[in-house]
């Protein structure tokens, strides 16, 4: 059974999500403010976690950042009634993997979140000695997709599911030009609304985390066309 926690301060609707996922199977955690979210994150083991923004004691944006310095990659949907562009950017730059405008329907948050878990199971693990199958070398970068490591120039990399995601789907379509639509639809898996500049945040991030240490620019900007990986 998959674990949740939600986050949340209103208790009307700390009850419709609570009820609909227990209907679908789900073992729902409830915290009523953000403090108690992060310390239930810090000493428990949960699955996804479904988090307000606008909360009592911290906020969901600080709640979010904490957990990402922990390096913890657990799946975040940020759930809030701040819906404009720059609120979704603020919150997707936390690290979040997904974010839900209030108000909402149940059947998108419930295709979200199978979504997010989907991603995130090794559903049929390969043996250890077909490994080498899922080992992908492009310059000085190795991103093994049997063990979920990203390895360059001999240094671990650490990344959120989202932004593993997105090097992946890279790599897989080396020295191809990919759109902000086609990004969209492959990582996120949801369309979003396209005023929104959420794939060029994660690149950065992305160019940040994999060419650091590295004069190699491995993400390229096509202008007008979207990014492509090549070395």
């Amino acid at each position: 059974m998959k674990k949740i926690l939600l986050v949340e301060d209103e208790a009307h609707v700390v009850s419709f999500i609570k009820k609909g996922l227990c209907e679908e199977g789900f073992e729902v955690t409830v915290a009523f403010d953000g403090k108690s979210g992060l310390n239930l994150v810090l000493e428990n083991n949960y699955d996804l976690i479904i988090l307000d923004i606008m909360l009592p004691e911290i906020n969901g944006y600080d709640v979010c950042k904490e957990i990402r310095k922990k390096d913890l990659s657990i799946p975040i949907i940020f759930l809030s009634a701040l819906g404009t562009s720059e609120n979704i950017v603020m919150g997707l730059e936390q690290r979040a993997d997904d974010y839900i405008v209030k108000p909402f329907k149940f059947i998108e948050l419930l295709a979200r979140i199978r979504n997010l878990l989907r991603r995130t199971e090794n559903t049929s693990l390969p043996k250890p000695d077909a490994q080498e199958e899922f080992i992908y070398r492009i310059d000085d970068l190795v991103v093994n997709d049997y063990t979920k490591t990203v390895i360059r120039n001999y240094q671990d990399i650490s990344l959120t599911t989202t932004e593993y995601r997105l090097l992946l789907f890279f790599i897989k379509n080396k020295e191809r030009v990919l759109s902000r639509l086609d990004i969209l639809e492959e990582v996120w898996g949801v369309n979003y609304d396209l005023g929104t500049n959420v794939v060029d945040v994660y690149v950065n991030y992305l160019r940040k985390k994999i060419e650091v240490n590295s004069e190699t620019k491995l993400i390229q900007t096509i202008i007008g066309m979207g990014y492509v990986l090549k070395t």
